[in-house]
This record gives structure tokens, C-alpha cells and sequence, in this order.
């Protein structure tokens, strides 16, 4: 008996190694995408991108769930942003030990296919005691920059935009986060949900080559071991949907971007808010630098404004620009 539960287990990791494999394989070796458009990151952009960031890490600081006059600075100041852009954000309440904390949430409305939907989103607290620069003031500043790129825009979906409260622990990954509250919502009201793309730490890179690390071994023999490229995970179900993304922004920008399709078994390619929507069957999307398989200050005080490249955050936000507009089907 024993030896046949140790040959089980021996098949069972085989099987696994073989499927994390081909998902690894089938997103690096999929179909080529457009051409890129050569060109840097628009400085203007990059400056109100650096200025959103150091007004939330350095301003306001660390802004954990036990920090709360913080957390609802960083809110108050997207709704101050959003509303300048020209948008009516709303609260979506998310109740959390005892008290309700918020996502916030803008949108603009489809114009022929309106009940479908094109949801954008990314967290706004950090952990307690960093700066949270890049994790995640980056994905913060670049969806505020996105916002305000595509108001006026008139795309056949409608397109969301989710500033989600309460991805980092304690709360992770319990059915308390923010995001989890707002699937589950979208779940509810059955919403025709086409794409849901997460931003989580987008603003961490540099060229010194073997400054990216993996989670498996063997997978720098495939990717890029130059940590100077966005990253976009999908799940099985999403492998098109990260393709469709690396497409547009290959077509609109020349920063670099991989893809990566496999199973949740892999470290770390559901640490974010995407994992409630993969878990309610949605296809959904990661777009990351790759947080700690790079980025050196992780969760830690050295997360600040000036280890980041605004030039890289001013092309995610040109990316994003053509890929909602390419999946929304914008006019």
C-alpha cells in the first residue's frame, strides 16, 4: 500500500511539472503579435505618474487596514482624481472587522454593447510600514493616468474602473479583500464580465542582466533574465485574453512584455486581485513587473518614489490605453 500512495505522489508531481511546463511553453511560444511603434514614455506623463506616486507613498505613507486616516487619504485623493478627469466615482462598502472600508469605483457607459463589461482595477493600501511605492502606488498612479486618457472615449463595452481597498495582509487572501467583495458583487447581479485586467506593481525596472529571478528553475532559460519587461499572467482559461494584451501593447509601445498562461499552483501568480475573479470563472489578467521575483524592497521600507521608472509606467499606461480600447471595442 505504501508504495503505491508513493508511486501516486511520484506521478501526481509529474503530471504537475508537466502542465506548469506547458503553460509556460504555450504562452512564450504563442502566435507573434503587431510590430512595435518605437518611441520613450511621454515625459509630461511620467510627471504627473511620479507625482501621484510620492503624494501616496511619501505624503501619505504606509497605508494598511490598521492605518485608517491613511487609507482614506489615498481614497480621498482618487476621488479628488477621478472627479478632475472628469468622472462621478462611487463607494462600494467592504466591510472588514467592524467597520466598512471602500473601493472606489468610475466608469464609462458602452455605447452598442453596454451590458458587457471591461473591468480595469488595482489595489490602494499597502502593508503596514512601507511606502508602498511601487506596491502598488505604481498601479494606483498608472490607473489614474488611464482614467484620464480615456475619458471622451466612446467604446462599445462599457469600461470599469475598480481602485480596490484591503488586497494586502491580513486581509489576503480571504474573502474580506476588496476586490473579492467587488467579484462576488459582479457575480451576483450576473454582469457579462469580457475582461478583467489587475495592475499590481508596475513601475520596478532596470537593465543588469540576472536581476530577474523565476519561480521555477530553468524558466530564465525561456524568459528574459533583464528585468527591464511587464509581465502579463494568465490562468488556463485566460491564455487569450494575455495574448490579446501583449498584443496591444506591442502594437503601441516598444516596452518590452511576456506572457505566462499555467495553474495556480505556480508561487505567487495569484497574489493579487485577479484570484477572485479566476476563482469565480472570469477571464482575468495580472500585469505586474513581477513584484519580489524583482523588485528587492518588497513589502519592506526601501519600497520608496525614486526606485521606480516613470518612463516604463508612462508606456504601461499608453499599453493599457490601446488594450481596453482593443477589448472594449472603442470609437
Amino acid at each position: 500500500m505504501a508504495h503505491k500512495v508513493l508511486l501516486g505522489a511520484v506521478i501526481a508531481v509529474a503530471l504537475l511539472a508537466l502542465f506548469l511546463a506547458y503553460g509556460v511553453l504555450k504562452a512564450r511560444l504563442g502566435p507573434t503579435a503587431l510590430p512595435p511603434s518605437p518611441g520613450p514614455g511621454d515625459p509630461e506623463l511620467a510627471r504627473r505618474l511620479q507625482g501621484h506616486v510620492r503624494h501616496l507613498s511619501g505624503t501619505i505613507g504606509s497605508r494598511s487596514v490598521y492605518e485608517i486616516d491613511r487609507l482614506e487619504a489615498a481614497r480621498d485623493y482618487i476621488v479628488a482624481g477621478l472627479r478632475a478627469a472628469g468622472y462621478s466615482p462611487v463607494f462600494q462598502a467592504v466591510p472588514y472587522g467592524g467597520r466598512d472600508y471602500a473601493n472606489v469605483i468610475a466608469s464609462i457607459a458602452g455605447t452598442t454593447l453596454p451590458e458587457e463589461t471591461v473591468l480595469v482595477g488595482a489595489h490602494y493600501d499597502s502593508v503596514q510600514g512601507t511606502p508602498g511605492a511601487d506596491d502598488n502606488a505604481s498601479a494606483v498612479a498608472v490607473l489614474l493616468e488611464l482614467c484620464r486618457a480615456l475619458r471622451g472615449a466612446a467604446p462599445a463595452r462599457t469600461v470599469t474602473f475598480a481602485f480596490f481597498t484591503l488586497e494586502e495582509p491580513p486581509v489576503f487572501p480571504s474573502g474580506t479583500m476588496g476586490s473579492a467583495v467587488y467579484a462576488a458583487a459582479v457575480a451576483a447581479r450576473g454582469e457579462q464580465l469580457r475582461a478583467m485586467l489587475c495592475l499590481e506593481m508596475v513601475g520596478y525596472f532596470h537593465d543588469r542582466e540576472g536581476g530577474q529571478s523565476f519561480p521555477l528553475p530553468g524558466m530564465g532559460l525561456i524568459y528574459p533574465t533583464t528585468p527591464d519587461f511587464l509581465a502579463v499572467i494568465a490562468n488556463i482559461k485566460s491564455r487569450r485574453l494575455a495574448r490579446q494584451v501583449a498584443a496591444s501593447f506591442r502594437a503601441s509601445t516598444d516596452l518590452p512584455v511576456e506572457t505566462l498562461a499555467t495553474v495556480r499552483a505556480l508561487p505567487g501568480v495569484d497574489f493579487s486581485d485577479h484570484r477572485w475573479f479566476w476563482k469565480l470563472g472570469y477571464e482575468a489578467v495580472m500585469l505586474t513587473d513581477t513584484a519580489f521575483y524583482r523588485n528587492p524592497n518588497y513589502h519592506g521600507p526601501g519600497d520608496t518614489a525614486d526606485t521606480l521608472d516613470y518612463g516604463k509606467m508612462a508606456q504601461v499606461v499608453g499599453g493599457l490605453v490601446r488594450a481596453v480600447g482593443d477589448l472594449a471595442g472603442a470609437q
